[in-house]
């Protein structure tokens, strides 16, 4: 089982939904980084449950622990250890599936691999790791910080709601002003109200996270397999329920011509630039210096306040019924998510790209 990602900024992550903690270890952070643990915390609770009414009822502060790599508030360049202890499970929750595999779960896929499983909210499959992932992609935030780089995800789509204006026609630090993090307000009341319906039917939607990335360097990215756009993907299909991710113009790119996709390219004030950005800021699999901007894709919640019809580890037909506390509509709580994996695999590319090579 691979709990590890990245090369040189490497991260692992370990622990289960209904366990006694979860955590992550990051080998590779440079040494002598002040770190910010009020900005840590922050952006754990910008992805914690019990936020509002849209979102599971769960309560965990998400208070984490720092054990190892940071003295006097400084990184040391050794590997850092963080652990977020959980504290409020209910594993009752879910004895009636012990047995039984939910539809759309792991509970299946998990018992054919491993011939074992943790039921209690599906373990080692439950969207609780992430909050390991943020606290090491807030360490990769404070790193890239120092030249610059911004992350900036939003909630562009929830069901068949849809924002249609593109990023630079929004204010998007505006999406931390209401619970559904949609920085237009109009769309944002829309799809709050949409969800809570939803929530009240016992039912779940999908939605799309928007995610842009300003003043990446030029020339991040390895040809030909460790593209960078390639890794980007990896990392938003690492989240759980994500089924898709397209980046600049997508699928909608497919629509044009070679004439009308093609950015081309001319120099400002001795900076070579783009004047249209369809590329997504990556051409060749390697950054060049424009907006990277992607889509991220997230389907249904799979546990709904349902009956479902299902089989048990025998085979035999059985009513799995929705019981425990989970989200209507998960792309709220999964906007740091997305950008903590986009931290993750651009500081990784960055120490990648400082690795002397001959001639350098």
């Amino acid at each position: 089982m691979n709990n590890s990602y990245g090369t040189l900024f490497k991260i692992t992550t370990f622990g289960e939904s209904h366990g006694r903690a979860i955590g992550v270890t990051i080998d590779g952070c440079p040494a002598g980084l002040d770190i910010d643990e009020s900005f840590i915390q922050n952006e754990l609770d910008r992805r914690k449950p019990g936020q509002s009414k849209i979102t599971t009822q769960r309560k965990e502060e998400d208070k984490f622990e720092i054990l190892s790599g940071v003295f006097e508030g400084k990184t040391t360049g050794t590997p850092i250890a963080i652990t977020i202890h959980n504290s409020d499970q209910k594993s009752k929750d879910y004895s009636h599936i012990a047995d039984k595999y939910r539809p759309s779960h792991a509970d299946y896929t998990y018992q054919k691999k491993y011939g074992i499983r943790d039921y209690r909210g599906g373990g080692r499959s439950s969207a609780r790791e992430t909050a390991a992932r943020v606290a090491a992609g807030a360490i990769a935030k404070i790193f890239l910080k120092k030249i610059n780089v911004q992350f900036s995800a939003y909630v562009s789509q929830v069901g068949e709601l849809k924002l249609d204006k593109p990023y630079n026609e929004l204010n998007l630090s505006a999406s931390e002003t209401n619970i559904v993090r949609c920085p237009d307000s109009e769309m944002a009341e829309k799809m709050i109200s949409l969800i809570d319906n939803i929530r009240k039917q016992g039912d779940t939607i999908g939605g799309v996270i928007t995610c842009v990335i300003k003043n990446t360097p030029a020339g991040l990215g390895e040809p030909v397999f460790d593209r960078l756009h390639a890794e980007l993907g990896k990392a938003m299909l690492s989240i759980n329920a994500v089924k898709g991710f397209e980046i600049g113009s997508g699928f909608e790119g497919t629509k044009q011509k070679g004439s009308e996709h093609n950015d081309i390219f001319y120099n400002k004030e001795g900076e070579i630039k783009t004047k249209t950005n369809n590329s997504g800021g990556v051409q060749g699999g390697i950054s060049n210096g424009e907006d990277i901007y992607f889509n991220v894709a997230f389907k249904p919640v799979a546990t709904i306040m349902r009956d479902q019809q299902s089989v048990d580890i025998d085979g035999n037909e059985v009513t799995v019924s929705g019981k425990g506390r989970h989200d209507p509509c998960v792309v709220p709580r999964a906007v740091p998510i997305v950008e903590a994996m986009s931290a993750i695999t651009i500081a990784d590319f960055y120490l990648r790209n400082l690795t002397p090579t001959f001639g350098s």
